[in-house]
């Protein structure tokens, strides 16, 4: 059986000597999480994990788009869409689709825009549609001189090819290259970052009874599996960041058991993404039914991610989310 090692991440200002540094940033660590599927983890000194796997622990990661990630950064969620599940509608018209931008511009280091709801139960959007809710807005941005890095959030191929020639610098696939077989290969000639990330099954029928044999370990290879996919195709390894999918066909408790121990998937060697803002979870865990109504709850999501060493916290709520992981770097 495979064994998987977990760092267990630490803040602490009481950094003992020889803890190695997590993924290159803020979080520390001098003792793993040794799993294996069908046993009780255990808990080794880091010294006592295998070379290789404290390496891919704890290298630096390449700068992203130009942005070091010396500190958790913030991507600002803009739903060019209808249907989204908590803001379905409010930037579905392009000055408000611009307006919105601008706005979450200034408190986001990454600006990601969507044409397609990937909510529970949400349908596939035609390429040409998605194309023409997203390209123009990107478009319009450059042209106002915005200079945030731009992620296109979309499975499709012809739309992540056109939201980059409109602009866009990343690709951000939540499908993880599983849904549209050209989509690798845009990644590979334009050199743009790509997010894989991990879904069971397609939004429409996601949240119908998810299994999994172990959530953690299977999200895990899965995850492994696509960084190979990526690499077969040409994608360099600095390009690749990774999301776990919380709320991808995952249950309540899914979710929970990959926020708790996140900071395994730093063994992959990449960035990391979480993006668990306004979901259904918090809302359950939290008493609040309304979507609008989870700002406490997820900036609480984010900064646990954050103490996990996770670089990149995707949030509809930018201002309260950065303004967070600052006051919690300022701790560390």
């Amino acid at each position: 059986m495979s064994l998987y090692y977990r760092a267990i991440a630490m803040t602490d200002a009481a950094r003992p000597e020889g803890a190695l540094p997590l993924a290159g940033g803020w979080c520390w660590f001098d003792r793993v999480e040794v799993l294996e599927r069908g046993r009780a983890p255990q808990v080794i000194a880091a010294d006592q994990a295998p070379a290789e796997v404290l390496q891919a622990m704890s290298a630096p990661r390449a700068p992203l788009m130009g942005k070091a990630l010396e500190r958790p950064l913030t991507m600002g969620i803009l739903n060019v869409t209808p249907d989204s599940f908590s803001d379905g509608g409010t930037f579905a018209a392009p000055e408000a689709a611009l307006a919105g931008a601008r706005a979450l511009a200034r408190d986001c280091d990454i600006l990601d825009i969507g044409g397609e709801s990937t909510r529970p139960g949400a349908e596939t959007v035609p390429v040409a549609e998605e194309v023409a809710r997203t390209a123009p807005v990107i478009a319009a941005l450059r042209a106002g001189g915005l200079d945030v890095p731009v992620s296109i959030d979309t499975r499709k191929a012809g739309v992540g090819r056109a939201a980059l020639e409109a602009g866009a610098d990343m690709l951000n696939d939540v499908s993880g290259l599983s849904y549209d077989g050209d989509m690798a290969a845009v990644a590979a000639q334009s050199g743009a970052p790509i997010c894989l990330m991990h879904a069971q099954g397609d939004p429409a029928t996601m949240q119908q009874d998810p299994r999994y044999d172990d959530v953690l370990l299977d999200v895990y290879d899965y995850l492994a599996g696509r960084v190979e996919a990526a690499r077969s195709a040409g994608i360099g390894r600095q390009q690749i960041v990774l999301d776990p999918g919380i709320g991808f066909g995952k249950t309540l408790e899914h979710n929970l058991s990959l926020l708790r121990r996140m900071s395994l998937f730093h063994s992959l060697g990449c960035p990391l993404l979480v993006g668990a803002s306004r979901k259904r979870f918090i809302g359950t865990i939290g008493g609040a039914e309304e979507a609008q109504a989870r700002l406490g709850g997820s900036v609480a999501v984010a900064i646990g991610a954050a103490m996990q060493g996770v670089q990149i916290i995707r949030a509809h709520d930018t201002f309260e989310t950065t303004q967070a992981l600052r006051l919690m770097m300022a701790q560390t």
